[in-house]
């Protein structure tokens, strides 16, 4: 539970946490879509490359990251062992109906790449941002969506309370199984059903302490009088500056040169062959 860093702040000085949330939450998407645009070794090595220098430059100590990717490793492992047995082409490896191609191998590779720098992409945004701009972010971002008569403040609202109290409740879960272990649960023998029968101790004050927090924020926000978003102002107003132009366009090139290292990968691959 506590290696879990899902909704986390980290506030220091770098040059991502000055950038305006909007931005980030754009190259997110953008970044992402490029992990799952990447068909050859050389344009998956540039957006890998990229990433670890964006988590450099938040200036987030990395045991922070390593923890992130600690919670996922085991669907790493699982995932890319699948994508392992799958590969078509000439076997190198095979015993009864088990083979391992080389494209096998690339697929594995591939895939336990694409996740690790999704779960770093999306650390990035959510270390180097605070709920309340992101809140803002989001609103503004989803503000076309008004003219459909969606309520954009209350959703994005909802979206970052959500976000913010993932390790609130995570650590209220590890207090709750510290307690139910000195009252003599036991929770780490038994078959997988004893274990989820044990669980059953520790779901139940989770839920009522879920509700507990909830109603306790919506009657905070009713007692400072919180009615949604209609004709609120903001202390904070969100301003592009010269580093978010910057930034766009440095994104565009890396973008721009994926595309060009996806195209022109295969003949870079002959060169070298």
């Amino acid at each position: 539970m506590r290696d879990i860093t899902l909704g986390q702040y980290f506030p220091a000085d770098s040059i991502i946490h000055r950038l305006d949330p909007r931005v980030k939450i754009l190259s997110l998407i953008a970044y992402i879509a490029l992990v799952f645009c990447t068909f050859n070794v050389f344009s998956l090595a540039f957006t890998a490359l990229t990433v670890l220098m964006i988590v450099l430059m938040t200036k987030v100590p990395l045991k922070l990251y390593l923890k992130s990717l600690k919670v996922i490793i085991i669907i790493v492992i699982i995932t890319s062992i699948l994508n392992l047995f799958y590969g078509t082409g000439e076997p190198i490896f095979q015993w009864w109906i088990i083979k391992v191609t080389r494209e096998g191998i690339r697929n594995a590779v591939f895939v336990c790449v694409r996740i690790v720098c999704l779960i770093l992409l999306s650390s990035v945004l959510t270390f180097t941002t605070s709920p309340t701009d992101l809140t803002d972010a989001l609103e503004r971002l989803m503000k076309p969506l008004k003219i459909f008569h969606v309520k954009v403040h209350e959703i994005a609202m909802m979206m970052t309370i959500a976000l913010r109290f993932v390790p609130t409740l995570l650590e209220e879960t590890d207090k709750i199984m510290a307690a139910q272990k000195a009252r003599g649960a036991d929770m780490e023998s038994g078959n997988l059903f004893a274990r989820i029968r044990a669980l059953v101790p520790v779901l139940i004050p989770l839920f009522v302490s879920a509700f507990r927090r909830a109603y306790e924020l919506a009657l905070a926000m009713e007692c400072r009088c919180y009615r949604g978003g209609e004709g609120r102002t903001r202390m904070k107003q969100l301003h592009l500056s010269k580093r978010d132009g910057v930034c766009i366009v440095i994104s565009i090139i890396i973008i721009a040169c994926i595309v060009l290292l996806n195209v022109f990968g295969g003949a870079i691959y002959q060169l070298f062959v």
